[in-house]
């Protein structure tokens, strides 16, 4: 299972971003997926969260500026970002809690390689 996300970038306070995470590999079944971000110095912190039934959670800090969805044909997760803040800075990185083909009784927590989002002042 490979998790591969894209889409960061710099762009200016006030502006937006949309990041993707492409879930691929012997994929039986996906029980949560979600977002993470790393500023430099800091430890890494929950973004955004989505289940499987569709129930969903957002940072205190993102909360109203930040929307996580799902097409689940394409497991494909976005997180659209709007009204982004220079605090907003850091790599983004996806998160699947993952049942494989390989031991279908067994979720794992799989991660995508992390995408750098720098919003300028």
């Amino acid at each position: 299972v490979q998790l591969q996300a894209s889409g960061g970038g710099l762009v200016q306070a006030g502006g937006s971003l949309r990041l993707s995470c492409a879930a691929s590999g012997s994929i039986l079944s996906i029980h949560s997926q979600g977002w993470y971000r790393q500023a430099p110095g800091k430890q890494r912190e929950l973004v955004a969260s989505l289940t499987d039934s569709g129930a969903t959670m957002y940072g205190a800090p993102v909360k109203g500026r930040f929307t996580i969805s799902v097409d689940k044909e394409k497991r494909t997760l976005f997180l659209q970002m709007n009204s982004l803040r220079p605090e907003d800075t850091g790599v983004y990185y996806c998160h699947g809690l993952i049942a494989d083909m390989i031991q279908p009784l067994q979720q794992h927590d799989y991660w995508g390689q992390g995408t750098l989002v720098t919003v300028s002042s």
